[in-house]
């Protein structure tokens, strides 16, 4: 494994185990040239998920994307980074299809969100559905509201 600090081609594993529950196998590595440390994980390769998007355009599933709006969208909120990344790098084992649009990610990712706290949903959904106004933030509070009231 080449080193991401010096480039060197050569590494030693220090230490490994089980992540993701069972899913990767995360590696501690050091380089034999600068003596620094760096983790890699390793995953099977299966084929990928296909990302069907608004477009037309096809891309694969990539799990790193998807973590990055939940993160953003629970930025500062009582949530805890280790259940969206076990959603994001869980979803393609969740889903057993070969193909998904990018509509029915957005659509998962809020129910997901949802009861998990109400303002990253608000806050995902807010871009996911592109909200042009401040009228479309209320409807859809509001829909939050009405909801919980059955």
């Amino acid at each position: 494994m080449k080193c991401p600090y010096c480039s060197a081609p050569d590494s030693k594993v220090v230490n490994s185990r089980a992540s993701d529950e069972g899913s990767a196998i995360r590696r501690r590595r050091e380089c034999l040239a600068c003596n620094r440390r760096f983790t890699t994980y390793e995953r099977a390769q299966l084929e990928p998920l296909m990302v069907l998007k608004r477009d037309a355009r096809r891309e694969a599933f990539n799990p790193d994307k998807l973590l990055r709006g939940l993160l953003l969208a629970s930025e500062k909120r009582p949530v805890r980074e280790d259940t969206l990344r076990a959603f994001a790098y869980g979803f393609e084992d969740d889903f057993g299809k070969a193909e998904i649009t990018s509509e029915d990610i957005g659509k998962r990712a809020m129910n997901f969100l949802r009861p998990l706290d109400e303002v990253a949903y608000i806050r995902f959904a807010s871009v996911y559905r592109e909200f042009d106004s401040l009228e479309r933030f209320i409807e859809e509070i509001r829909g939050l509201k009405d909801s919980e009231e059955l």
